[in-house]
């Protein structure tokens, strides 16, 4: 290729890096744009077939990662020559490049470790060393969480996303929402007069509970999700239906509501049910009181 030695020869003879090696770092250039651009080729054709945001994403981390190693692959052949010389000139500060890169090697283990032995996937909801949120991105080195409120705040979105290294797995306990089954336990606390009529209160309760679109159908599901959960887990549980219990606290009657959902639908049926309850005590036929 005469035009790439007429250009490596008059760079080297500005800037006084031998020709060869301009004319490597050039081929090197080239080939990363032409992978990059057969890349984007290939995603404007998927994105003509596919229009769900999940299979986009999955599709670009794929599609990024063998990329990447096309890339990687293809430049150890362009300067395979010089590899050698390059990794005996590393060996005389390999303790000093150890110590500067240890933080790097023990991410990149990590994440190795978290596609191996997956104590958490994309779109699960994690909680670990006080910070909650759902996973929105995986790579080897890191991972991203969009965070979440606290139980007061209901656990909505705060529309930040958390940049986190993957090592923070070995330090802290990893709390993982999702991981088994996709529901938790939810509860509420009604707080009524001493005086009420108990198991009338409860039967309005449990009314209102079992008409709930999302919280009736969940059982079922619940016992699916044991069963396949129980090949890995000792897991299991003697009652999945809503379950109220009743308790005597300074002077009143407190009930407190039990039932399964979905951690992502936690707050919206919270709001339902209070709805149905503030009603009723508008309409006097129970009797919230101030808790002490």
């Amino acid at each position: 290729m005469n035009w790439l030695e007429n250009i490596s020869r008059n760079l080297e003879n500005v800037i006084g890096i031998p020709s060869r090696y301009i004319s490597l770092i050039i081929i090197s250039i080239i080939m990363i744009f032409v992978i990059r651009f057969i890349r984007k080729i290939f995603y404007e054709i998927y994105l003509n077939f596919h229009k769900q945001s999940r299979d986009i994403y999955l599709y670009n981390r794929k599609s990024h990662l063998i990329s990447n190693v096309i890339t990687l692959l293809i430049l150890i052949v362009i300067w395979e020559e010089d590899i050698k010389s390059f990794i005996t000139f590393i060996s005389f500060f390999s303790a000093g490049v150890v110590i500067a890169i240890r933080e790097i090697f023990l991410n990149f283990f990590a994440g190795i470790y978290i596609k191996i032995s997956k104590p958490f996937g994309l779109e699960d909801r994690i909680e670990i060393n006080g910070l909650k949120g759902d996973v929105v991105n995986l790579n080897y080195t890191s991972f991203d969480i969009l965070e979440i409120g606290d139980r007061v705040n209901g656990e909505q979105s705060t529309g930040r996303i958390v940049h986190v290294p993957n090592s923070i797995i070995f330090s802290y306990p990893l709390k993982n929402y999702v991981k088994a089954f996709k529901y938790i336990w939810n509860e509420m606390s009604v707080v009524i007069d001493l005086n009420s009529d108990v198991p009338k209160v409860k039967s309005m309760l449990y009314k209102i509970i079992k008409k709930n679109s999302v919280i009736k159908e969940i059982p079922k599901k619940m016992e699916t999700q044991i069963t396949d959960a129980s090949e890995d887990y000792r897991i299991y549980f003697n009652n999945l239906e809503p379950i109220i219990y009743t308790s005597v606290k300074n002077g009143h009657i407190e009930l407190y509501i039990r039932y399964l959902v979905h951690p992502k639908k936690a707050r919206n049926v919270e709001d339902l049910i209070w709805n149905d309850i503030l009603r009723l005590n508008k309409e006097k036929k129970i009797k919230l009181v101030k808790s002490a």
